[in-house]
This record gives C-alpha cells, structure tokens and sequence, in this order.
C-alpha cells in the first residue's frame, strides 16, 4: 500500500487527538499539515517506527513539543466548562499520555514511543494527569472491596487524587445501604466478595436508580469479558497498578461528565 494511502487511514484519528491537544480543530489542523509536510521531506521517523500509526502520531508529537509555547497551560475554564476544555488544566505531557490511551486507544506501550519516553515514565504521567483531572472532576467515591489491604491502598489513591471516599463495603448490603446514605458519584467495585454475595450484582442494583460510572477490580477480569454486552466497561484486573488505575478514573469521570453534557443546540 502506497505510503499516501497509510497515512489518509490515520488522518481522521490524528485530526481527532490534535484537535484535543491544541484546544480546536484550526489550531490542530495547523499541526496536522505540519507534520504532513514533514514526513513528505523525511520518511525516516515514519517508516521506523513499529507501525505506520505510531509513526505518524510520533512525528506530530515531536513537532508539537518542539513549539514552546505548547510546553504551558493557559487555558481558564470554569467549573461549568465541558471536560474536554478542561484538559487545558492538565500539563502538556500528562494531557498528552491521557489523550493517548484514554481517547486514542493506544497500550501503554505505544504511547510511550509515541511520546519518547521509557514505560516507567508513561506511567507516571498517566498518573499525574489523574491527579489533575480529578482535581477538575472530584467526586465521592463508594468502594466496594472485601479484601482489607486492597481496601485500604484504593481508599488513599482515591484521596490522593482529590476525592472523597463515602465509605468502603465489604458485602452486597452493605453497598447498597451507604449507596442510600449518600449517593456516589463513582463506584469501584470487585466483582467477587469473599461472604459469596456479587459486587457486580450490588452495582447492577445500584444502576436501576440512579446513572453512576463504575471500575471494576477483579482477579478474573476473563470472566467478565466475553464481547458481548452488557459486560464491565471499566475492568481493571488485581494486582493493579496505581497509575493505571488513576487514569482509568480519570477516565471513567471523564467520559461520564462527556456524556452528560447538554448538546448545543442548532437553528
């Protein structure tokens, strides 16, 4: 396939991602024909990397991490202001190693290459654009987890990205009745709890009264994913690690604030 045709199947996603990191589709799109021009002059970086996708998103990377002014946050936002501004908040890095996995879908893996960095590194900033989003999007958080020590560590994760723990239960009653004390603005759950009641099915209960985005932890994520639906939209598997666990909260919230945003309105 002719490199021109490669790269026309990743333009629409790359325009999707520059769009998100530059703040608007002018802007983004400037970057777009900016790298497009480059790789016309030099096809080195594109034809090295370990796909053509990679390869293209790399180079735009590189290009938009060379401008300094891209290396700042300036954006204000309000508390009203729809997620994807809010992004603005994150620091350039950290916005980019979200948008990557969150929006774009790449592994780990890729998004380090794509941004230049080791998989420790990816890690961290994965972390820390958590920790900023939440600071964004805090909420209260129901922990629904059997097992003490795990318990514990995602009670002072959660808090230490911002938000607040309602409380922590260990059984199926005991989550629907702190869920009727105060209602959560997210749920992480393990599916299995060890008195044999299901925290899949305390969750479920919980989704017939009131809309609530959900991560769930479990030891046999397998189990839970057959690709059909409904299955766990957030499914993280134990032993977790910190950093991926922040963003796919910080994702969860993301997209749930996304989904609830009131749709403008066209004459």
């Amino acid at each position: 396939m002719a490199i021109s045709q490669t790269v026309a199947q990743h333009l629409p996603f790359l325009r999707r991602y520059a769009r998100a990191v530059a703040g608007s589709q002018k802007s983004g799109d400037a970057y777009v024909a900016a790298t497009l021009e480059a790789l016309v002059a030099d096809r080195s970086a594109f034809e090295n990397a370990r796909n053509p996708q990679i390869g293209l998103y790399r180079l735009f990377t590189k290009i938009w991490n060379s401008v300094v002014v891209n290396q700042s946050t300036d954006a204000v936002t309000t508390p009203q202001a729809p997620p994807e501004l809010r992004l603005g908040h994150i620091t350039p890095l950290p916005r980019q190693a979200f948008l990557l996995v969150s929006f774009e879908g790449f592994s780990e893996s890729d998004a380090a290459e794509i941004l230049d960095v080791d998989a420790a590194t990816l890690r961290r900033l994965l972390e820390e654009s958590g920790r900023e989003l939440a600071a964004e999007i805090a909420t209260d958080v129901l922990i629904i987890e059997d097992e003490t020590f795990i318990a514990i560590d995602l009670e002072e994760l959660v808090e230490s990205l911002g938000h607040r723990v309602i409380g922590i239960a260990s059984t199926h009653t005991a989550a629907v009745q702190l869920a009727k004390t105060k209602r959560p603005g997210l749920i992480l759950a393990d599916i299995l709890l060890a008195d044999g009641s299901s925290g899949l099915e305390a969750v479920n209960e919980l989704l017939a009264s009131f809309e609530v985005p959900v991560v769930f932890i479990t030891a046999y994520p397998e189990r839970f994913l057959t690709g059909e639906r409904p299955e766990p939209a957030f499914l993280l598997a134990k032993p977790f690690h910190p950093a991926t666990v922040s963003a796919v909260i910080s994702q969860a919230l993301f997209f749930e604030r996304k989904a609830h945003r009131p749709e403008r309105r066209t004459a």
